[in-house]
């Protein structure tokens, strides 16, 4: 294996889709049109992909795969000297969610056997196709319905679908992803510029991502009409379709059962202890001191993703605005990838 042809060969691929994405439609070539249209029909068979969404997705892994960023990276890692067959179940929760596993297979020297979701089909062949064209290396992939003759599998589902995989890939080396959110801690000082860039870690993706955050805690005096104000942003949520039918259906829910609720008529606030909260909803819980929110986040460490806050606040946390920009370095599950594909 040629590591630095395949690393070209992706730099190249981000450097393409930089181009499109940067390009007024009017000047778009052939090899632009097929890009457009492959957008549209993804948008076409899972409505959750957006265009805008799908542009954002893509617009993040093109500012990752530069041959600078791509080869610190690798330079953890050694690649596998024997090349073995993984098998990918990948999610479809938002728009290029199963990318990273891919290429992470690949430049350890390993052949990926890809299941792909039905929810996005169509965005990760291409990508891998251009790759292909793009990179003077062979690089070997294969598209499957159902894993065999595989050495590792590397699967994304449900908490109940985790526990069927965990116990059919028993017998195999494995990282087997479940459910996971993300939460938010104010200290009560956060600027509207802060209040903003939380906003984009809540609803980005419609809020559809593991990185999502959907718990916030807030200090006992914060005044919930700030939240409410850094959400006007992204009112125009409340026009898709598939989201308003989620709104539509938790606030009645809400009302029938004389829930207490804070609405604004895209996005409802309800005071809940949950971790997890239903698309259109956000929980929050006020504290007193900073101790009663580090005991949640230890007593539920394994279903939190990331923690948005502060740095002075002590957590082992990113900055507001950062959730749905991970590095090559941050794994799902804050399980090591690569890490595992070098001992397979």
């Amino acid at each position: 294996m040629n590591i630095e042809k395949r690393v070209l060969g992706l730099s190249k691929l981000s450097d393409y889709i930089i181009e499109f994405l940067t390009k007024d439609s009017k000047d778009y070539n052939e090899n632009d049109v097929e890009f457009q249209q492959l957008l549209k029909k993804c948008e076409i068979e899972n409505p959750w992909f957006t265009l805008d969404n799908q542009k954002y997705a893509l617009k993040q892994w093109s500012e990752l795969l530069t041959q600078e960023k791509i080869n610190d990276w690798l330079s953890n890692y050694s690649p596998s000297k024997t090349t073995k067959k993984v098998g990918l179940i990948l999610a479809g929760n938002i728009p290029l969610v199963g990318w990273h596993d891919v290429i992470s297979v690949i430049l350890s020297n390993h052949i990926p056997l890809i299941k792909l979701s039905s929810k996005d089909r169509l965005m990760i062949p291409f990508l891998l196709k251009k790759w292909k064209e793009f990179s003077e290396e062979t690089i070997y992939f294969e598209f499957v319905e159902r894993l065999e003759n595989f050495d590792a599998v590397i699967a994304t589902g449900s908490n109940n679908t985790a526990r069927y995989l965990e116990y059919y890939f028993k017998n195999h080396l494995s990282i087997i992803r479940k459910n996971r959110t993300s939460v938010a801690v104010l200290k009560g000082d956060e600027t509207e510029e802060e209040l903003k860039l939380l906003a984009q870690d809540i609803f980005q993706y419609f809020g559809l991502g593991c990185r999502n955050v959907t718990r916030v805690f807030i200090p006992d005096d914060f005044i919930i009409d700030r939240l409410f104000e850094s959400f006007l942003d992204f009112k125009e949520i409340i026009n898709h379709n598939k989201y308003a039918n989620n709104y539509d259906y938790n606030r009645a829910v809400y009302l029938l059962n004389q829930d207490k609720f804070w609405d604004n008529n895209f996005v409802m606030l309800k005071e809940d202890a949950q971790l997890f909260s239903p698309l259109s909803v956000i929980n929050f819980s006020r504290y007193s001191s900073l101790d009663e929110v580090k005991d949640f986040i230890a007593e539920n460490e394994e279903n939190i993703q990331c923690i948005v806050a502060k740095d002075e606040l002590d957590i082992d946390s990113i900055l507001f605005g950062e959730a749905q920009n991970p590095g090559l370095n941050t794994y799902a599950d804050n399980v090591d990838t690569m890490k595992f594909l070098e001992v397979i």
